[in-house]
């Protein structure tokens, strides 16, 4: 595990990247598939500890508003080869945490790098315009043991929701390191 933070390449008002990525279900998914009033692009993997820990929140965030304002997306850019990756383990993982959100695997790992994707869990919260008004952690949880007593992510969504401005644009999360291919 190399513990990583997320680091910016997509600032403050960039139009999130398309893609076209297998989902877990087998069918295909880009942006424009998804209407909602914000989009949350979480790039996580199946075997790392920060995200195992904070899955279960990403889940729950996703139960505690209508498809119509938040979509979560789930994208594993890990090399597919690497020990416990690949989408036949991605579908294991997906019912395992009972995911009810698109699993997407970018086993090019085209989309984490037009992203700038670093670690897992890495969020980008976008607008109903498709531009990014929020890259950081889902919450203040930082290591895998600790418990949340802050929702960032849950608050910044409300706060768009709601026309508000977010105060902090980025705020990095932390996991282990994208495992990119040799």
């Amino acid at each position: 595990m190399a513990k990583t933070l997320s680091s910016q390449k997509l600032t403050s008002g960039s139009v999130a990247p398309d893609f076209s990525l297998k989902g877990v279900d087998n069918k295909t998914y880009s942006l424009k598939d998804f209407n909602s009033k914000s989009i949350l692009v979480v790039f996580i993997c199946n075997h790392c500890p920060y995200v195992k820990a904070r899955i279960g929140d990403v889940v729950d965030l996703q139960t505690k508003f209508d498809n119509a304002d938040l979509q979560i997306i789930g994208i594993n850019s890990n090399d597919p080869d690497y020990e416990d990756e690949g989408l036949d383990n991605m579908i294991e993982f997906s019912k395992e945490y009972s995911l009810n959100f698109p699993y997407l695997i970018d086993d090019t790992q085209r989309v984490a790098k037009e992203y700038g994707a670093v670690c897992t869990p890495d969020p980008f919260l976008f607008d109903e315009d498709r531009k990014l008004v929020f890259h950081g952690k889902i919450n203040d949880a930082l290591e895998p043991s600790m418990t949340p007593s802050k929702n960032t992510m849950e608050e910044n969504i409300n706060r768009l929701l709601s026309g508000l401005a977010i105060e902090k644009d980025f705020d990095p999360s932390i996991g282990c390191s994208i495992k990119w291919k040799q």
